[in-house]
């Protein structure tokens, strides 16, 4: 199980989905990991009160851009409520207090929990995301 964890992450980073910027998104936010050096920005569009569209730039460890790929691919048609707790659900999974769905991809990224400085790798993207989403809701 654990070489299939590998492969997906590694597939994500190496392959990643919805990367780009998005021209003219409602949803731009930029979130770097000075302990690390990892950054990301995140753009979406939301549309009769989806996500129906979301993409990201960055650069950084494997972990940070193959999550923030895993997580383009998990919200993308979400209403917007379904994507707050969407990136409510994996904050929580991060931190162990619920658990990986064998069956998403997401699961490929519960080894990370082991290493509490790499967590922040991995919720880069989501917190971009929230924070974006939080101004959208504002404005």
């Amino acid at each position: 199980m654990q070489e299939l964890y590998k492969e997906i992450v590694l597939d994500h980073w190496q392959r990643p989905r919805n990367q780009g910027e998005l021209p003219g998104a409602e949803i731009e936010e930029h979130i770097n990991n000075p302990l690390c050096g990892d950054e990301v920005t995140v753009y979406a569009n939301l549309r009769d009160g989806n996500v129906a569209e979301v993409s990201f730039t960055g650069r950084g460890c494997s972990i940070s851009q193959a999550s923030a790929s895993m997580m383009t691919d998990q919200l993308l048609g979400k209403s917007y409520e379904e994507a707050e707790a969407e990136v409510e659900r994996f904050k929580a999974m991060m931190v162990g207090k619920e658990d990986f769905p064998e069956a998403e991809d997401l699961a490929a990224l519960k080894g990370v929990i082991k290493y509490p400085s790499r967590i922040k790798c991995a919720t880069l993207a989501w917190i971009a995301f929230q924070k974006g989403l939080l101004e959208q809701q504002k404005a």
